[in-house]
């Protein structure tokens, strides 16, 4: 089993399982259907969609795919509740692993078809595999189809209007509706092309297949949504970014210079790792594959790991895009520009220059520059989640210890495509701490983070973890 890639920002297990030709049967009665059913089909549309997509817009479809789950489950279930709805209970005669596996399969094809309806094929093909009939539409709450087509329903009904902006509609827009836009009124102090204050976010210009195009801060609004565990991001208090003040003048430069002295050492593992935390995609399902599958987890066991990722990976980030819009942080970039202008610096000279020493400041970009989303710089979103995450993944586990391997071939790089790396290669860590540290790292080795920023993200992210984890347990044991 490959251990390299995920289908949700927050660690389900698409990738995680191999995508092998499709299998004529599925063993209802003693597989596990998300590893043998839902996440081989859902693998290569979940990379594809997330791919250069904001953090949040995996974690909504986390939720709407992933979360109605553990609804589905819960009728089959000594104690569980659901999350979004409340389905009953089912005699425990009926608490079977068919039973469970079919409801599972019921929630994930009515979710995938509402969320990804251009992929109606291959959600067919995931039922041919199971054995199911797709064309049951039945809302019957004593099946286990009935019960799996209810509960995606339900959580799909209950997170109408929920601030995303999903559909596009938010704020009475009728026609033309345009999904996830932000309907709050931010904008930037900074354009692309002024820095009016050295202190504040500026959108990037950055090259994509060909087109310069000019960044927005991705979907501000998710800053308003309610978290699953607290009530507020406001309860998880955050250290303001002193050292992106500009009139803090040796903070300011101190800083610059340490992103700087991570570009100019940048080595093929660094590079590497940050390709891949960045990419919201591979990293959670390197660890949850290994959790799941390494520990040949029931249906029902891999379910409440996947939810507890979901809520993990959707509150750390609404209280990450929280301080993101309330400081508004400057980049790196920006800040290096500002401080050095036309002054040469040594640093990463860009794609296959290796590190120079006569880069004018102006013309300084981070190694993950265009692969980045636009947000504001503090907190650091990415190392939050990966903290969080990891605190989660600790406390399903009991233990910090696992064996996280990512093999990458030679020149598989983004950023240097056919020139790194420069040999094969697997990124691997033996404890969740280390995978979660070298996370933080890389963001400073891509560029995107301050140091300080990585920092500010530990005073909230393993405390949601906890959350999560805790949130979830209540759920199973009938809280």
């Amino acid at each position: 089993m490959a251990f390299a890639a995920t289908a949700a920002l927050v660690g389900s297990l698409a990738g995680a399982v191999s995508a092998a030709p499709q299998a004529a049967t599925f063993d209802l009665d003693n597989g596990n259907a998300l590893i043998g059913v839902i996440y081989p089909k859902f693998d290569t549309v979940a990379r594809d969609e997330h791919f250069g997509r904001p953090m949040l817009f995996g974690g909504d479809s986390a939720l709407l795919i992933e979360m109605p789950l553990f609804d589905a489950l819960s009728p089959y279930h000594p104690t569980a509740v659901g999350i979004f709805s409340n389905l009953g209970r089912r005699p425990a005669a009926e608490h079977t692993t068919r039973n469970k596996n079919i409801a599972v399969i019921y929630s994930a094809f009515t979710s995938l078809n509402v969320v990804f309806p251009q992929y109606k094929t291959r959600w067919l093909e995931m039922m041919e595999t199971a054995g199911l009939d797709p064309a049951n539409t039945a809302e019957d709450p004593t099946t286990p189809s009935g019960i799996g087509i209810l509960a995606a329903k339900n959580a799909i009904a209950s997170r109408k209007h929920d601030g995303t902006n999903r559909a596009g509609d938010e704020g009475g827009q009728k026609y033309n509706r345009q999904p996830y836009a932000d309907y709050t009124g931010y904008k930037p102090v900074n354009s692309a092309y002024e820095l009016r204050d050295p202190s504040r976010w500026q959108p990037n210009t950055v090259l994509k297949r060909d087109v310069y195009t000019v960044q927005e801060f991705a979907t501000p609004q998710f800053a308003l949504l309610k978290p699953f565990t607290y009530d507020s991001p406001k309860q998880m208090p955050v250290s303001r970014p002193a050292n992106n003040y500009y009139l803090n003048r040796k903070g300011y430069r101190a800083q610059a210079d340490e992103v700087l002295k991570a570009s100019a050492a940048l080595d093929d593992r660094q590079k590497m790792s940050a390709e891949l935390f960045n990419d919201l995609v591979r990293p959670y399902g390197a660890v949850a594959g290994r959790i799941v599958i390494g520990g040949q987890l029931s249906t029902e066991a891999a379910v409440h790991y996947v939810v507890t990722g979901a809520i993990t990976g959707l509150d750390v980030t609404t209280t990450s895009w929280f301080y993101k819009r309330k400081f508004d942080s400057v980049r790196p970039f920006s800040a290096i520009h500002h401080l050095y202008g036309e002054k040469k610096v040594t640093a990463w000279g860009g794609p296959g220059k290796g590190t120079v020493n006569d880069i004018p400041g102006e013309e300084w970009q981070g190694y993950l520059s265009t692969l980045a989303i636009g947000s504001p710089e503090y907190p650091s979103a990415i190392a939050a989640l990966c903290f969080a995450y990891a605190q989660q993944a600790r406390r399903f586990i009991g233990t910090d210890s696992l064996q996280i391997f990512v093999p990458l071939t030679k020149g598989s790089s983004l950023v240097e495509p056919g020139i790194t790396p420069a040999n094969d290669m697997t990124l691997q860590w033996g404890n969740l701490t280390d995978w979660a540290n070298d996370c933080g790292k890389s963001r400073v080795w891509g560029g995107e983070n301050f140091p300080g920023s990585v920092e500010a993200s530990r005073q909230y992210a393993t405390k949601i973890g906890d959350l999560a984890y805790e949130f979830v347990q209540r759920k199973v044991n009938g809280g």
